[in-house]
């Protein structure tokens, strides 16, 4: 049986600068201060266990980190580690504001949307997010924005379908980092029928794309396919999709330990992809296993 490992499979720039940067605060004051995460540091929890491990808190809420100030009574309540999806403009005042030290991780391709948000805003332009609203990263996008009203998240195509602004409305159109490229170009189609001035903006990540090219050639040449990564990452989850959709015996799984391999004896290719917040450590060990068994039913 042939085992094929795609090339660009786990952490990508943004994710592993991230977390070389918590490594390196809890190596300088990890003794000393306080340090937490705004939401855990990636979406993994095998990753974000091994931080608790060393005294890392993931906070969630302005009000938990209040809370903690008040409890350091005037002293420096602590380092807070802005993971690389990035937060709103309020919740960076918001920390800065109650004393926290604030790291700022935000992958620097977030960023970069952050900017067009803000600048489109102060052209009293209307903002098009096309992402998952629950996901931080859309949620801090949206904080980036000029104010209440300027800024609409597509979810889909559906909402593209439904989306209803005024037809001389000025948009600017962003993505979230890790939307599906197909998806994201078939949105903007729908919404530039609608006939507004519409200014694109490509803000997918291109280790992304990249990722997901890979998956999908990789995923139509396999008899089965794996994807690893945690149980909330949204690449991950885009990139099960993908191979799902072209080869059905697609499994996704978290660790090692949730392998179970029923194959039959007639898959001769397996393929095996990962998100960008799964670690090479797991990845390897996938693939060791996946490599070490020699009979299927």
């Amino acid at each position: 049986m042939e085992v094929i490992l795609a090339e660009h499979a786990g952490f990508c720039f943004g994710v592993n600068r991230a977390v070389d940067t918590l490594k390196e605060e809890i190596r300088q004051y990890g003794d000393d201060v306080s340090i937490y995460t705004w939401g855990p540091i990636i979406h993994n929890e095998e990753v974000v266990r091994s931080f608790e491990e060393q005294g890392v808190r993931a906070v969630e809420t302005i009000g938990e980190l209040q809370t903690l100030a008040d409890t350091a009574q005037g002293k420096e309540p602590g380092i807070v580690v802005i993971r690389s999806h990035g937060v709103s403009r309020d919740v960076m005042q918001g920390i800065t504001e109650l004393g926290f030290r604030v790291v700022d991780a935000t992958c620097p391709f977030v960023k970069r949307i952050h900017q067009i948000v803000e600048k489109a805003g102060e052209e009293d332009r209307i903002v098009i997010v096309v992402g998952d609203p629950g996901h931080p990263e859309v949620q801090g996008i949206v904080g980036w924005s000029a104010g209440e009203g300027a800024v609409r998240v597509v979810a889909d195509v559906k909402a593209a379908e439904e989306l209803d602004l005024p037809r001389t409305s000025r948009v600017t159109i962003v993505s979230q980092t890790t939307y599906r490229v197909t998806k994201f170009q078939e949105i903007v189609e729908i919404i530039k029928q609608k006939e507004y001035d519409v200014n694109i903006a490509d803000t997918i990540c291109n280790a992304t794309e990249e990722r997901q090219r890979e998956a999908e050639a990789l995923a139509a040449s396999v008899d089965a396919m794996i994807v690893v990564g945690g149980a909330h990452s949204s690449n991950t989850r885009k990139l099960y999709e993908i191979c799902a959709r072209l080869c059905p015996r697609t499994d996704f799984v978290h660790t090692p330990e949730d392998l179970r391999l029923t194959w039959p004896s007639s898959v001769q290719r397996v393929g095996i992809t990962a998100g960008a917040s799964t670690p090479q450590k797991i990845i390897e060990e996938v693939v060791n296993y996946v490599r070490g068994q020699q009979e299927f039913h």
